[in-house]
Order: structure tokens, then sequence, then C-alpha cells
């Protein structure tokens, strides 16, 4: 039997029995709406999350940490030169002599070292005072990370800093009165602040020494710890851990406690990390937090798509049935078909045919009931979901849920096969009947 002969005889024999045909394939409908809707959803929160995430740090860098022997990282609890717990003999130690050799990397564009303030601080600006993150960082400008200046210069010199975007609003009046309003958030550009520093001696007494710095620039919000951290130079830090720790530093023999790789693309940046793990460091990326929840999400879809793959299940089920009562109204049919000289492939093809045009209907129309209201949840979720980001100070979805063009090709392809699979079993006995029998059959 020709092709086109064998879809005609389908598409009458289908429609012939309209009202059964649909109830059937209502649900494969659902089953497939139920696939197309969810699977949509579990990628619209993955793009969605992807999307947060790309805002929270430059992909491009990896942060690199001194490592025991056995690839333990070793960071000391409060940052500096290599000051940390334990000995340095079985340590591979970020010296000059290592970032010699990160610099040497392909693709890598800046290796930057980076120190923490180990003193205890106190920063403060007229009445107000707080206390944040400070840095020391071996770069002139703090460009080099990726970070812009909404005002001012990211440029940094031995009298000036730079601060994030949120720090103005962590400085307090921590002389206030019960009652009184707090005063709201300075504006700190071109300022001059002042930073104490203090330690404390053999008998307990309390040390302190005063630094003042202008503020050079104010960084652009990036969603990381740069929106509430200062910014100064290496060598400043440098100084004040000496005087902190009434040592002298030196990296060559400590190592630095940190060191950032900026990689020239994102997409190298797994390959370069991987590089610099085999020399024997400790070294991570935001990539890798970005990669686990992609793998979360992707586990997601499995099971969103499992839970809608039971109904369609279901709607298998309801195809061969539809198929065997089919085949048993059509028992002389089958028989007076053989004996005009169909063969047991044509009668086989036919059942077939028809088992698989029920699922590819009920497949059609739950691709198109999934995607409808994927849309409409789509605009009620990004509503809601932007409102939730403004009070929050976060970044607006564009998305929430997301059908990509293969779901609905793979979802029609997947329907039709199991109508098909449904359709097997009836599809055989209806091709294996004895004419003679068949054509007797009451």
């Amino acid at each position: 039997m020709k092709f086109f002969d064998l879809l005609r005889l389908v598409i009458t024999n289908l429609n012939r029995r309209k009202a059964r045909v649909g109830l059937t394939a209502i649900g494969v409908v659902i089953g497939t709406g139920a696939v197309v809707i969810l699977v949509s959803l579990a990628i619209g929160l993955q793009m969605n999350a992807n999307e947060q995430l790309y805002g929270i740090g430059d992909l491009s860098q990896i942060y690199v940490y001194p490592a025991y022997g056995g690839g333990e990282a070793f960071i000391s609890p409060r940052g500096g030169g290599g000051g940390g717990i334990g000995g340095t003999e079985d340590m591979k130690l970020l010296t000059n002599n290592a970032l010699q050799e990160l610099r040497a990397l392909p693709s890598v564009v800046a290796v930057i070292p980076r120190e923490f303030l180990q003193a205890n601080s106190v920063i403060s600006y007229k009445k107000l005072q707080t206390y944040t993150g400070m840095f020391g960082v071996g770069t002139n400008d703090l460009a080099d990370f990726g970070l812009k200046a909404e005002q001012g210069t990211t440029q940094l010199s031995r009298s000036t800093i730079v601060i994030g975007s949120r720090v103005a609003q962590n400085f307090m009046d921590f002389n206030l009165r019960p009652g009184q309003e707090p005063p709201p958030p300075p504006d700190l550009y071109d300022q001059q602040i002042q930073l104490t520093i203090f330690k404390y001696d053999d008998q307990g007494n309390e040390i302190r020494k005063n630094y003042s710095f202008r503020v050079a620039g104010v960084l652009s919000e990036a969603g990381s710890e740069a929106d509430y951290s200062i910014y100064l130079p290496l060598e400043q830090v440098k100084v004040m851990n000496e005087w902190a720790n009434n040592t002298r530093i030196n990296y060559n023999k400590t190592g630095y406690n940190e060191v950032i790789v900026k990689v020239e693309n994102p997409d190298k940046t797994l390959e370069v990390r991987d590089q610099i793990i085999a020399m024997g460091f400790q070294a991570n990326t935001m990539l890798d937090f970005v990669q686990g929840i992609n793998n979360f999400y992707q586990i997601l879809q499995v099971v969103l798509g499992g839970v809608g793959a039971i109904a369609l299940l279901v709607a298998a089920i309801g195809i061969a049935n539809t198929m065997a009562m089919s085949i048993l109204e059509r028992t002389r049919e089958i028989g007076l078909m053989k004996a005009v000289g169909a063969t047991n492939r044509d009668v086989l093809s036919l059942f077939l045919g028809e088992a698989a045009g029920i699922g590819f209907i009920g497949g059609l129309g739950g691709v198109l009931v999934g995607w409808l209201l994927g849309q409409m949840l789509n605009v009620v979720a990004i509503v809601y979901l932007a409102q939730q980001a403004a009070q929050q100070g976060g970044i607006p979805p564009s998305v929430a849920v997301y059908t990509p063009i293969w779901l609905p090709i793979f979802v029609l392809a997947f329907s039709t096969f199991i109508g098909m699979l449904s359709g097997l079993y009836p599809a055989l006995r209806a091709a294996t009947m004895i004419p003679v029998l068949a054509l007797k059959y009451e």
C-alpha cells in the first residue's frame, strides 16, 4: 500500500469516529500540555536565575588561594599576607613567582593580588561612623576588576580611596537618642573621611593610629561584595597590617592571601580554573555556582517533565483501549480487507497509523494549550516577580515561563510515538486475524 493511500485511509477512519477520537485525544492533550507548561516553567526559572546570577559578579574572574599539598584551601581567617593558621612548609604559596606563573597561563589578561585589612578599624565622617570591609588591591585602577564609577574615578592613589555604592548607607550616628530620626546617608564623593585602626599592647592598653583619605570615586552598583567595600592601594594596606601585627610582611616568603585572575572570556574561565588547580592552588569562580544552579534546574526539568509524562501514560492506556474496541467493532471489515488482497503489513500499518494519528492530534492540541497557558502564566509571574524585585532592590526578571522551539517539536513527536506504541498490540491482533473467521464474526 502506498504511503498517501495509507494516509487517506487513516484520516477517513478517524473522521468516521469523531467523538471517540476526540475524547481519547483529550487525555493526550492533558498529558502533553502538562509536559509543555511544566518543562517551560523549569526552563524559565533557570533563565531567570541565570539573569540574577550573572549580575552578582564578574564571571571572567577566578579567586585563587594558597593550598596545602592535599589541595585544601589555606585562607587566613582575617586576611593578610599569609598570616593564617599553621605552617607554610607544606603549602603552595601565592608568592610573586607564583603570580608570574599565573600570568603566563593562556587566556589570562590580569593577575591582581588582594589583601584584607587585618586591624580592628572604624571609619568616621563628621558624627557618623561605620564598620566595613577594606581591601588593598595590587592595581592602580579598579576598572581592571570590571568595576565602573558612578561618581569620580576608579583609580587609586596613596591618599585616596574608592568606595562601593552602598557604603554610605551603612554610616550611622551611634550617639542618637531614642526617638531621634536617623540622618540620611551622606554624599561621600570628594569628602575627607577618617580611618582609625587600633591594636593592644602586652598590658592590654589600646593603641590607635589615624589616617585621612579623600573619596576619589563611588562605584556603580555591581550586585556583589564591591557594593559594600572600600578599596585602597595594596602597599597602603600592607603598611597598616604590619603595624597592627607588629611584623614585617614579605610576600616572597609568606605569599598573598588571595589573588584574582581575570580571563579574557568567560567561556575560558572553567578551563583556566582547572589549570590553576592543577598547579596546586585552590581556585573557584562564580561560574561554579552558576553551573550548580543549572544542574539543579536540569534535574527539575526532568522531574516536572516526568510528572507530565504520567498523565501522558494514562492517555496511552486510553488509546490502547480505543484501538482494541475499534478492532472488535471492525472485525468483519478487517476480514473483508484481507479477502480483497490486503496483507498483514497493510492492516498493521493502517491501525498503527490510526493510533499514531490520535497521538498526533492530542499532541498538537496539548502543545497549543500548554503554550497558551504558559504565556498567561508568564504575564502574571513577571508582574509578581517584578514587584518583589522592586521591593528587594534586585534585577527585574525578563521571563518566567519560556518555551524553546525544540520542546513543542519533541513533545509532538513523542506523543505521536506514544500513540503508535499504544496501538501496537491491537494492531498486531488485527494483522494476524484469519480472514475466514473475521468474516464470520458477529
